[in-house]
Formats: structure tokens, sequence, C-alpha cells
């Protein structure tokens, strides 16, 4: 009687005839007709899916010694394509696949020693031969991300298991970066990078992690990648404006740029510098700001005075500065703010003289937050001073009610938080501005009796004359 597991093997051993049969069936009748060639592709498909099918139902029975060759067999079977925009064509093999990558799936979960050096290369294939392909246009040059319906990848029944397996893959204990970085190359992450393009936002999330993973475990790559993201950013702001994955990108880089060591290196500020703040100037910036503030929240907790130095000096419109301002401000360390509240406030100050409402309203809203407003208060003897001045003069003097109003509330606020200090500045404001309308009068006076001074001289002068 024959064995269990030479029977498994002997089903295995039929599904490899059938594909290399495939294989030659494809070399050998080139030349014969498209009708012929889709008859005998179908019926050796449907054969070798057929088999496959039980075969890799069976897969974990098998002994120990005997999976990883099953394995190995199952790999290079998924390496098939279907097409799934004819959604009538294929669909029992179709069906056969999806169940075997969803077998693939709990074997690399559950089972141990699979790994070999020989899975590599074939893992890499079976992924690649999946995932990377030229992606479809847009259906129209107006495609408005916050407007339109993206188009979803017809295959992502299939495309979604090949990214949970790969990502089960690369997550194994068992996993060596070592031997992997023979497959998973520059190339692998070159094509990998394209795929951020695809509108189909659960692929996205997917590459994301898959990306994140790589990173991770192959060091040598870490330089390849993050210059290959400066490209694609340097291509959408001053090129095409078109890349449905900066939000994605932007978020692997938060972790990227969290990692950094002190003090920045020269390459790391200038990224910041040519790569993340021109981002700010792209028409979709809404699409991606929150992850854009995520980056910049990161590098102003490694180097904040060169952080704020650089946002202020690069010209950007004081609303979005204000507001990207706030969401740092939210997440920012007390023992952080301490070394940046000068700066910060002397440029708060100056926005809240704006002329401009909008200005000045998004300035004075900081007073409505309340962590922020714990910073102030904690930090009141410093930044009231700065403040004083400006908010005092202001509400006396800007021409917007609401902005008075608003200013008012602050200023309450600001008595309350230090009472003493506020009468101190309140009292020299008042002592100040007296001198100046004193220094005011004085000069006005000087300036009269000169004029006085010169209209006499006139007079003398032109009495003096002698007619001629």
């Amino acid at each position: 009687m024959v064995s269990k597991a030479t029977y498994y093997m002997n089903i295995a051993t039929v599904s490899g005839w059938l594909w290399d049969m495939y294989n030659c069936v494809l070399k050998g009748f080139s030349n014969s007709s498209p009708y012929q060639l889709e008859y005998l592709e179908v019926i050796l498909l449907h054969g070798l899916f057929c088999m496959n099918s039980f075969f890799l139902s069976v897969c974990l029975d098998v002994s120990a010694q005997e999976q990883p060759e099953l394995f190995l067999k199952k790999l290079q079977q998924c390496c098939f394509l279907f097409d799934f925009l004819d959604t009538l064509s294929d669909l029992k093999m179709k069906e056969y696949k999806r169940s075997t990558l969803n077998e693939l799936v709990d074997y690399v979960t559950l089972s141990r020693g699979y790994l070999t050096e020989q899975t590599y290369p074939e893992v890499v294939k079976m992924v690649s031969c999946n995932i990377f392909r030229t992606l479809p246009p847009s259906d129209s040059n107006e495609f408005d991300p916050e407007e339109d319906e993206p188009t979803l990848e017809a295959s992502w029944p299939h495309l979604q298991l090949i990214y949970e397996f790969f990502i089960r893959f690369l997550e194994s204990q068992e996993f060596q970066p070592s031997v992997a970085k023979k497959y998973i190359d520059q190339k692998f992450v070159l094509q990998l990078l394209e795929l951020f393009d695809s509108e189909d936002p659960r692929e996205r999330d997917c590459l994301k992690t898959v990306l994140h993973r790589i990173y991770g475990k192959f060091l040598g790559l870490r330089a390849f990648i993050r210059k290959q993201i400066n490209n694609i950013f340097l291509c959408f702001v001053y090129e095409t404006e078109h890349f449905s994955g900066v939000a994605e990108l932007l978020e692997i880089l938060g972790s990227i740029i969290n990692g950094f060591a002190l003090p920045l290196k020269a390459e790391h500020k200038q990224f910041l510098v040519k790569v993340l703040l021109p981002l700010h100037t792209v028409r979709s910036l809404s699409l991606f700001h929150a992850q854009l503030a995520y980056c910049i929240v990161q590098f102003l907790e490694k180097d904040p005075t060169f952080i704020l130095f650089q946002l202020l000096s690069k010209g950007f419109s004081l609303v979005m500065f204000l507001g990207e301002l706030e969401e740092i401000l939210d997440v920012i360390e007390p023992t952080q703010f301490v070394k940046i509240q000068e700066l910060l406030f002397k440029q708060i100050a100056r926005c809240v003289s704006s002329p401009h409402f909008q200005v000045a309203e998004r300035a004075l809203y900081y007073w409505n937050n309340e962590y922020i407003m714990s910073l102030i208060e904690e930090n009141s003897s410093v930044i009231l001073p700065i403040m004083f001045a400006s908010l005092y003069r202001i509400s006396k003097e800007h021409w917007n009610p609401a902005i008075s109003a608003l200013i008012y509330n602050v200023l309450k606020a600001f008595m309350e938080m230090n009472s003493a200090l506020f009468d101190e500045l309140a009292a020299n404001y008042k002592s100040d501005r007296q001198r100046e309308r004193k220094k005011d009068k004085e000069r006005d006076d000087l300036w009269r009796k000169l004029e006085e001074l010169e209209l006499r001289r006139g007079i003398q002068n032109s009495d003096g004359i002698i007619p001629t």
C-alpha cells in the first residue's frame, strides 16, 4: 500500500509535470493560432489548478521534511496571472488560486523551518510576478482625489493575499536579511516605490507596511530608500504635482525621522529644507497635510530652533503657517517649548498685529487651545512681556471689531494668569506712551519754533533787499 506522504508527493510531481507541460506548450506552439493557444492553455491550467487545489489543501498534513518541497511547488504555481478585467473568465481557476494563496498565508504563519535558502528566490519571484505591473492611467486628466472616487484594483482578491503573505514572510522570526538581500535589492525597492502611485488606497496601505518592514530589516537599503523617496517628492513638487502615495510615504518618513541621531546630519537638514518644506506649496496639500505636519513635528523635537527658523523664512502663507504651528505645539514637550518660546511668540506678536484679520484671528485662536494655554501659563513671565505691547495697542486701534473682542479675551486671560506682572506691564506701557507723547510734543514744538525762526529770517531778508 502506498503511504500517505508518497501519495501526496506523487500528486505534487504530477502537478509539476503539468506546469512544465504548460511552459512547453507556450514555447512549442508559438506559431499556432491564438484560438488554439488559448484552448491548450485553458485545458492545462485547469488541470494544473485543480490538481493544485487538492495538493495545497493537504500541505500541512505531510511530514515536516516534505513540507518545504511542497511549499516551493505552491509558490511556482501561484506565478500564473489571471485577467480580472474579464469578470466571467476562469472563475474556477481564480478561486483555486485564491484558496491557494490563503493556504500560503496560513503556512508561513503557522509553520517553522520552511525558510530554506532555496525559498527566498521563489518567494520574491512569486511576489514580483503578481504585484509588479504597469499601473493604469487615471480615467481623466482632471482627476481630483478629494472629489472623485479612486479606481480600485480589479485583481485585489489575489493582490491582497499576496501582500499579506509577503508581510508575514518579512515578519517571520526565521527571516534572514543576509540571505534575502540577494533578491530584495535596489531594483526590487524601486519597483515597489513606483506602485505607491496606485489609486487604490488598500494597496498603498499594504505597500506602506511592506516598505516599512524592508527599511527596518535591510540596513544597506536605507539610504537608497530615502534618496528615492526624495526623488519622488521633488518630481511631484516641481514637475507633475501628481502622485497618489505622498501621504503614505510621508507616514513612513515620520517614523524614519524619529530615528535620526543628534545632532542632525547635513543630509537630513537638507531633506527638510529642499524636500519637506516645498511640499507646502503644492495645490493638493490638504490630502497629506496631517502626515507632513507630523514629519515637521519629528524634526522640531530634534532641533526646534533650526526648524522654526526655516518655517519662518520660507514665505509660506501665514494662515497656513499658524495652522501647522498649532499642530506642532499640540504635541511638543514642555522642555522643548521653553527652547523656542521667545522666537515663537515674537512671530505670533507680529501676526496678532497684522492688518489682515484672518492672520490676526488665526493667531489669537491659540488661546482657545487648552494645551497651548497650559504652556503659556507655565511660561507667562517670558511670554507676557513679548505679547503685551502688541495686544494692548491693537485692542485700541484694530479696524475689525471681532479682532478687538478676541484681543480683550486674551488680555483678560493674561491678567488672570499673572495679575502682578500684567499690572506692572500695563503701568510701564502707559508711562512709555506718556513719554512718547511728551517726546512727540517736544518734537512738534521744536519744529514749530524752527518754522517760526525760518519765517522771521525770511521776512528780515525780504525787508533788507535793495531794489535794482
